[in-house]
């Protein structure tokens, strides 16, 4: 198995991305318990977008935590933060790499 990154983009429903990042303090936690969790990066566009990017073990490892976070972690305020419309959400193994 290789490596996988996980990109989500998306809006926030009005709030500041600092503001955001600051609600991510129970999810943060949560991923790092996580199975095969590697890091997070969270970036804010130009244009107010947000890129979440996530680095997995493997592939399953991505998309098993991501099918957990809503039960796990619904209650987390970050959820009612995102334009749920606007998600676009991947998990793509890594064909190349330089450290």
């Amino acid at each position: 198995m290789t490596e996988a990154i996980e990109v989500t983009t998306f809006r926030l429903n009005g709030q500041s991305c600092q503001e955001f990042v600051a609600a991510n303090a129970d999810i943060d936690a949560w991923l790092k318990r996580q199975p095969g969790f590697r890091s997070r990066r969270i970036a804010e566009r130009d244009d107010g977008s947000i890129v979440d990017v996530l680095v997995w073990a493997t592939e399953e490892d991505g998309r098993n935590a991501a099918s957990g976070i809503m039960s796990e972690m619904g209650h987390s305020p970050v959820h009612a933060m995102i334009d749920q419309r606007s998600v676009d959400w991947t998990v793509a193994p890594v064909r190349h790499s330089i450290g």
